[in-house]
């Protein structure tokens, strides 16, 4: 339990009460909270902000209701670490004399793609290193990528850039080596155009030989189950319907500050959610930005996924304010209240089979292991909730000591 907060108490409503809609327009109507995005920043700055984490309000909304939580509490605070496949960073290396507009570029022969002007390239997160034997070693251990190519970047570290060009009369140069420091570059930005899914599957294998995934490896016959969410502690978990999340808001995004731009590639919400909003498959994404210089190498760490590929682990969290006793609701949900669905990616997956084999809940997954067929089947998380917790906790921090303050968005993303 979260220990008490507040001293007074206008009346408390039950959860219970509330579910219903007579309950819920009762109390909406007698106790209307509605507080602004300006107000919550004057309150950070004046340091009487009231910060919890997506853990704590559980307790806090069972405790004393939706409405004492809204009038209260101020700020709920998400976090999520796990590996986010569609990311990368554009970088500029500056010019060089003579001069050069590249075609070709690798760091540490990782190639990133050179199409976008001059002296600029963007590197994303799944490159192999050049030289990767790939899948002909199989399973490939897939070592070295654009992933790790970021972390290295981040953590200090020199990376050797080469590039190549055909040559212009404006820009004569062909062929330039250097070593590169993250520091003393023109320019690099974070720009990951697919983060912080909004729930996942669980994964599984129905056939019989084991099966090497970006769900990892799942071994034959469903001995095995693997998800990849934090939760309750889940960014878009606690704002279903988007209603505080879209473009300009400020989130902790690779140990700094970074931005919601637009939503994610394959942002879906349309997809089949429970009662209370929540949706219980894949659904609503996030175009995430940052300035790459101000991240940390904690929060931005490359992976090998054996027989798949690289990747990026990402850390990222949002803050949600809390406008009103409909979004303190929304963040008051807990993993009994999340589910999933258990897919075959043995078989069904690679041949484009949409089949749920069941539904099941976070505390389930959490708990290390589900039922399946009447079988105990252990699970695998690939997202850190240690990590999570620590993001949440992070921004709570940050936001209690006027270090940081919720951006408003411009509009909210597609619901």
């Amino acid at each position: 339990m979260v220990k008490h907060f507040f001293a007074k108490k206008i009346t408390k409503f039950t959860t219970k009460e509330l579910i219903t809609d007579k309950g819920y327009k009762s109390a909406m109507k007698k106790y209307k909270i509605n507080k602004t995005y300006q107000e919550i920043n004057k309150r950070i700055r004046s340091g009487e902000v009231v910060v919890v984490t997506a853990d704590e309000i559980i307790d806090i909304v069972r405790d004393e209701g939706p409405v004492e939580a809204a009038r209260r509490v101020d700020i709920v605070t998400t976090g999520t670490f796990a590996p986010m496949c569609s990311s990368g960073a554009f970088i500029n290396f500056g010019h060089s004399v003579p001069t050069i507009k590249t075609s070709k570029v690798w760091l540490n022969n990782v190639s990133a793609y050179a199409g976008v002007a001059a002296v600029d390239c963007y590197i994303g997160a799944t490159e192999p290193c050049e030289d990767d034997p790939l899948n002909k070693v199989y399973p490939g251990e897939f070592n070295y990528g654009g992933g790790h190519v970021i972390q290295d970047l981040v953590a200090g570290k020199k990376v050797h850039l080469k590039a190549t060009a055909y040559g212009t009369d404006c820009y004569p140069n062909r062929m330039i080596e250097k070593e590169i420091l993250l520091r003393k570059l023109p320019q690099a930005t974070l720009c990951n155009p697919r983060n912080g899914y909004q729930n996942y599957n669980c994964a599984i294998n129905l056939t019989k030989k084991t099966v090497y995934t970006y769900m990892g490896t799942l071994k034959p016959k469903a001995a095995n189950a693997n998800y990849c969410s934090a939760g309750q502690l889940s960014p878009l978990f606690n704002d279903p319907y988007y209603k505080t999340i879209g473009l300009g808001t400020r989130i902790f995004l690779g140990g700094s500050t970074g931005y919601v731009t637009w939503h994610g590639t394959q942002h879906n919400p349309s997809a089949k959610r429970t009662k209370k909003g929540v949706p219980v498959g894949p659904a609503g994404t996030l175009w995430v930005m940052g300035d790459l210089k101000k991240m940390k190498s904690r929060w931005l760490i490359g992976v090998s996924i054996q027989g798949y590929g690289c990747s990026l682990a990402v850390g990222l969290g949002i803050p949600i304010p809390i406008l009103n006793e409909e979004i303190v609701q929304y963040t008051s949900v807990s993993d009994e209240e999340l589910f999933t669905q258990i897919v075959d990616y043995g078989h069904d997956y690679s041949n484009g089979i949409s089949k749920s084999y069941g539904q099941i809940s976070y505390a389930e997954l959490k708990s290390g292991h589900i039922r399946f067929r009447g079988e105990e089947v252990p699970t695998v998380p690939l997202s850190s909730m240690v990590r999570a917790r620590e993001i949440a906790e992070m921004l709570k921090k940050w936001i209690s000591k006027g270090k940081f303050f919720i951006g408003e968005p411009q509009f909210t993303l597609p619901a």
